[in-house]
């Protein structure tokens, strides 16, 4: 009997009855050849629990080559040497990787982002962070498998890679959470979070509390620099300037929040920090930006490259833009006062501080400090929060026309009190 080859198999011909060809290298291996000229491996053998020997497919030729048979033929012997029926024995193995599949780090982000983020008004931050950060490096990877020095190494990066250590805090915080929530339910055979030996302290160093302000001319840079930037970015970043709001709840408003008449813009609960609607009375310089905004028909949202039907994100691009002319025109005011600045740079900062600078201006004017507070949506406290439930509406509208005043007087001075910046250049 000649050995087989591939030129042997594919010179077979098809007969009327199927017929078999014996390997001589593995015992019981065969090809089988079906009328239709169809060629696959089969194993012959006593299979376990089977009283006579038995035919079972290996697979068709072209799926398994020669060698690919004989090996499987081999490992499928050994099974039943050892009492084992092979397919069985597969089907545990497909079994085993469907199981894998399921608690990769990729599947449980994926059911941690379906379950826990829709609802949470930085959701969309957060899977953003899971998304860019944390996919890239551990998706493919068992969730067990993701150490307390994987965690360490990755959070490292990123302090060293953005130079701050507000964004590291942020991962490990999401990091911390997922792996809490995914041993919460059970079913991806975790038992011990890599984060809980893990001290945020030692790793990324303590989290300061920010207290960047724009200065004045900061201020004014800013706002020259947002009108170089053109619809959506001009449009939020001076609404922000104006009401002291958190990023996404300018940036997410719709216009079936504002009313033109009454003056008033309510932003639902679901959109606010302190999960409870905030009505922001629009001031003149605010209804006059809402002019200048497009009206969508297709979608309800204020700021939307999609026609609004969904909000405008991905803010990094804007800010490096924002940041670019903000250098440019400061550099020219100090520069028309005579100051040399051509080497020096503004300080960072982010979105938030100007937040922050909006507070800090509101405190320089005779505002009641309840008042400020409520301007910028923060949440009253003590007894106030239970019994003080009047709205503030014409105490806010107040407030918010003296900031108005002020910032104008900043980045509009009087000629006689600026020079022009005919030198700033984008």
């Amino acid at each position: 009997m000649r050995q087989l080859t591939d030129l042997k198999i594919r010179s077979l011909k098809a007969a009327e009855k199927p017929f078999d060809v014996k390997d001589t290298q593995v015992p019981g291996l065969h090809v089988r050849v079906m009328p239709t000229g169809h060629r696959s491996f089969v194993l012959l053998g006593r299979f376990p629990g089977k009283p006579h020997p038995t035919r079972r497919a290996l697979g068709g030729y072209g799926e398994l080559t020669l060698e690919e048979a004989r090996d499987k033929a081999r490992e499928w012997r050994k099974l039943i040497s050892r009492g084992i029926d092979p397919q069985v024995q597969e089907e545990r193995d497909r079994q085993s990787v469907l199981r894998q599949q399921c608690i990769t780090f990729a599947a449980v982000a994926e059911d941690f982002i379906r379950d826990k983020l829709p609802s949470e008004r930085k959701g969309r931050e957060v899977e953003q962070d899971i998304r860019r950060e944390l996919l890239p490096k551990w998706g493919g990877r068992p969730i067990t498998d993701v150490t307390a020095l994987d965690v360490r190494n990755l959070v490292k990066a990123i302090k060293d890679r953005r130079g701050t250590p507000y964004q590291a805090h942020n991962v490990l915080i999401t990091i911390r959470r997922l792996f809490g929530w995914a041993i919460d339910q059970a079913v991806y055979g975790i038992e011990q979070s890599p984060c809980d030996r893990l001290k945020p302290k030692s790793i990324v160093g303590r989290r300061l509390s920010r207290t960047r302000v724009l200065d004045n001319d900061e201020l004014r840079a800013f706002w020259r620099a947002t009108g170089r930037l053109g619809y959506p970015y001009q449009h939020i970043y001076r609404l922000l300037a104006l009401t002291g709001l958190r990023r996404n709840e300018v940036a997410w408003a719709r216009w079936s929040e504002i009313d033109l008449q009454t003056k008033l813009w309510t932003i639902p609960a679901e959109r606010m920090k302190g999960d409870a609607s905030h009505i922001v009375p629009l001031t003149d310089d605010i209804i006059a930006i809402l002019h200048e905004l497009p009206r969508f028909k297709p979608g309800d949202f204020l700021f939307s490259t999609t026609f609004g039907k969904k909000p405008v994100r991905g803010f990094n691009r804007a800010k490096h833009r924002l940041d670019d002319h903000m250098l440019l025109i400061w550099r020219a005011i100090g520069r028309n006062r005579g100051e040399n600045l051509r080497n020096k740079t503004i300080p960072p900062f982010v979105i938030h501080d100007v937040r922050r600078t909006v507070r800090t201006g509101l405190s320089a004017l005779p505002i009641p400090d309840i008042v400020r507070e409520l301007v910028v949506a923060h949440a009253q406290r003590g007894m106030h929060r239970v019994y003080d439930l009047h709205a503030y509406k014409s105490e806010k509208r107040h407030a918010l026309e003296l900031w108005a005043a002020r910032l104008r007087s900043i980045v509009e001075p009087p000629p006689a009190n600026v020079l022009e910046l005919a030198n700033a250049r984008a």
